[in-house]
């Protein structure tokens, strides 16, 4: 028998046992446009992680976005840890969606938007008023993302509400933590050794950061002209 035969006759004895990783695997109705839009609205945590955190890191190093990127992971953890406790199934259309083996209360999704949009309505209380503008951006993509799982079929209406409840009770409880706690840890943290060697800073302390940087950053360009 040649090898491609016996491959078929093991591929047919052996019952399929794997399972893709489907970070951004969101399914919709087929020819359904406002799926295919709350489809993409679905992947606005992914986005937020890998687009926003993640390029905060590696360009801007300060202590209050590694401070909120920590809430995130915490809250997610802490959403992995109700959801297994509770053991509530999604809706019944999730074996369509291949998502039933997984649990449904709280919306993940739900509980990191809300978080998200409540620490950074709390940060920019005080800062520039295009600060507070762009963060009252995240409330209506909040709300969409929260219509998205429940039109979607991942979630009914009762879990992505608790999700958005516990996200923005425990974002209210990281920002107080963060900027009553933690905060009197930062020039301690920027005067390290570990934290020199990766540039980190706090801005925390600075109304307008976009402003301040703008400013020096033209100041330093003057003197290299006349250097």
């Amino acid at each position: 028998m040649s090898g491609a035969g016996e491959y078929q006759e093991m591929a047919e004895s052996v019952p399929p046992v794997l399972k893709a990783i489907t970070l951004t695997h969101v399914r919709y109705r087929r020819g359904d446009p406002l799926g295919l839009f709350l489809a993409w609205v679905s992947l606005i945590p992914v986005f937020i992680s890998l687009g926003g955190f993640v390029s905060h890191f590696l360009f801007r190093r300060e202590l209050q976005g590694i401070c909120f990127a920590a809430g995130l992971l915490v809250s997610q953890f802490l959403n992995e840890l109700i959801k297994h406790s509770v053991a509530q199934s999604r809706p019944a259309y999730c074996e369509l969606l291949e998502a039933c083996d997984s649990h449904g209360w709280p919306s993940s999704h739900s509980q990191y938007m809300f978080f998200f949009a409540t620490y950074l309505s709390l940060l920019v209380l005080r800062r520039s008023p295009a600060s507070r503008v762009m963060a009252a951006v995240t409330w209506p993509l909040a709300f969409l993302t929260m219509l998205s799982r429940v039109y979607l079929g991942y979630h009914t209406v009762a879990q992505v509400f608790a999700g958005a409840v516990v996200g923005l009770v425990f974002g209210a409880i990281w920002y107080w933590i963060v900027n009553t706690m933690l905060v009197e840890y930062f020039p301690m943290i920027e005067e390290s050794a570990i934290g020199r060697w990766l540039y980190i800073k706090d801005t925390s302390h600075i109304p307008d950061v976009l402003k301040f940087e703008y400013d020096n950053a033209r100041a330093a360009r003057k003197k290299v002209a006349t250097d």
